[in-house]
């Protein structure tokens, strides 16, 4: 493929973004939040949803799966550093054990495809929080699957959290399910939660919105990370390197054995050990990817923020 900045708008300053009004304090009330979650739903929407603003939505999506890992690692008493979590997954060789780390962040990688047609337990706990957020608002409805399904088990938080996103992307009408929810929950939170403890579901509520909001300020920075790699991609004459642009596009981390040699993830292309190691130091020369792990072997690559 041939990229085209051109056909992205080239004014990044036009992004949508929270009005300061959202920005300039916290969230204490019924109203407030509704107020709040108005205005952070439509901004949020009018990113993801016009493909002129450039967002990378796969990378969007991976990016919050890893935070979700990390946040969810600590809600289930485990403690696991995001560092960690990002290198079980993406450095265990195909075949091998990922760990209990590795295995978490697959659960939110692959958990964004949920759909609220499945059957069985799952499709219920999710009937009562998409009925919720009909009748009340989307936050509502999160609320509502995180309670649903911590009723039944109080360990489930990873799956709590999940429900709440997929309500959440239903309610909105998203096309993709963004893992928002788990951000910034406390287990303290949550145990408030199904204990019904007076002004439990605001707590939440205000927790989420947060998150929200924090992701689209993460939103907004892919997009000008985005628009710098694709600005730089004619410049690239490695062969696949446009295949290779596009696992930086989609990947929150890159492995250059394995994700791009010895083909290029997602396609035939071929791409030897050494082209794959000289690609990613190339973007870093050009400012837009970072080694991520510091370390000398074993590395790791992600567009520059």
């Amino acid at each position: 493929m041939t990229y085209q900045p051109a056909t992205i708008s080239d004014d990044l300053s036009t992004l949508p973004r929270l009005p300061a009004w959202v920005t300039s304090g916290r969230a204490e009330t019924v109203e407030d939040v509704a107020f709040r979650s108005g205005a952070a739903f439509t901004v949020l929407d009018q990113l993801i949803g016009d493909p002129r603003h450039g967002v990378p939505l796969k990378l969007l999506a991976n990016r919050l799966a890893l935070s979700a890992a990390t946040a969810t690692s600590k809600l289930e008493g485990r403690l696991a550093r995001e560092a960690d979590i990002r290198d079980a997954f993406h450095l265990t060789p195909p075949g091998e054990a990922r760990g209990p780390d590795g295995d978490l962040l697959a659960f939110w990688r692959e958990g964004v495809r949920l759909r609220a047609g499945r059957t069985g337990e799952v499709g219920a706990w999710l009937h009562v929080g998409l009925e919720r957020a009909r009748a009340h608002g989307p936050l509502s409805g999160c609320v509502a699957a995180l309670r649903a399904v911590l009723e039944a088990d109080d360990r489930a938080e990873r799956t709590a959290c999940l429900l709440s996103d997929v309500v959440l992307a239903r309610a909105l009408n998203w096309k993709q399910v963004l893992p928002v929810t788990a951000q910034r929950l406390t287990k303290a939170a949550l145990r408030d939660l199904t204990a019904e403890g007076q002004g439990a579901d605001l707590a939440v509520e205000v927790r989420i919105l947060e998150s929200v909001e924090e992701s689209i300020r993460l939103t907004r920075d892919l997009a000008r990370c985005a628009a710098a790699l694709r600005a730089v991609a004619p410049k690239l004459r490695a062969k696949g390197s446009d295949a290779a642009v596009d696992v930086f596009l989609s990947e929150d981390a890159v492995a250059p054995a394995s994700m791009l040699s010895p083909r290029i993830h997602g396609t035939m292309i071929p791409m030897t050990d050494r082209a794959s190691r000289r690609f990613c130091d190339r973007l870093v020369e050009l400012g837009v990817a970072r080694e991520l792990t510091g370390r000398s072997t074993f590395r790791l690559y992600g567009v520059a923020s």
